[in-house]
């Protein structure tokens, strides 16, 4: 085999040889100009997942409430929308750009069994769910309580549910269901 392979190489001369070896050339030229960049040490660059929300400034800025981090199967949607309401939060500040005053929805992607948003949404009143049963993460007066509101339930908090005090801030959906 090998002699089979000097013999057409030998056969194609010089210019064969010389097409051959401005080939390789290129090819490792060609390679090295796509090679990806590295840091100073000269390793890759990693890439990590801060899982924050995404244009959660432009959001805080229109709509009043600050989304922080989540895996991407909470999302804040739009209340006119009926397929947008799979959780309901109820408010008593409005800001001009929610689409219902008041109310903040959210749509829950996936398998819809898995999720979780930290956020932070003032002077909350009740929560309501469709079809996923979630876990509320709500803090007043310095103590944070979670609770549990079910598939096709509603919770109310602060004057509805309990003694006036300081309104409850709600800072964490957790699909549960």
């Amino acid at each position: 085999m090998i002699r089979h392979a000097r013999r057409k190489l030998l056969a194609t001369g010089a210019a064969g040889a010389t097409l051959l070896i401005t080939g390789f050339t290129v090819m490792s030229a060609g390679s090295a100009a796509a090679a990806p960049a590295t840091d100073e040490d000269g390793a890759l660059p990693y890439i990590v997942e801060t899982f924050d929300y995404p244009n959660a400034a432009k959001i805080l800025k229109e709509q009043g409430i600050a989304l922080r981090k989540g895996d991407g199967h909470i999302l804040l949607a739009n209340c006119l929308d009926p397929n947008g309401q799979d959780i309901q939060v109820s408010t008593s500040i409005s800001y001009p750009g929610q689409p219902v005053p008041g109310r903040y929805c959210f749509k829950v992607t996936g398998t819809g069994k898995t999720g979780y948003l930290t956020l932070e949404i003032p002077k909350v009143y009740n929560i309501m769910t469709g079809d996923v049963a979630v876990q509320a993460s709500l803090t007043a007066d310095k103590k944070t309580e979670s609770v549990n509101v079910g598939k096709n339930a509603i919770h109310g908090f602060g004057a509805a549910a309990t003694p006036p005090g300081t309104p409850p801030v709600l800072v964490e959906l957790r699909v549960t269901g």
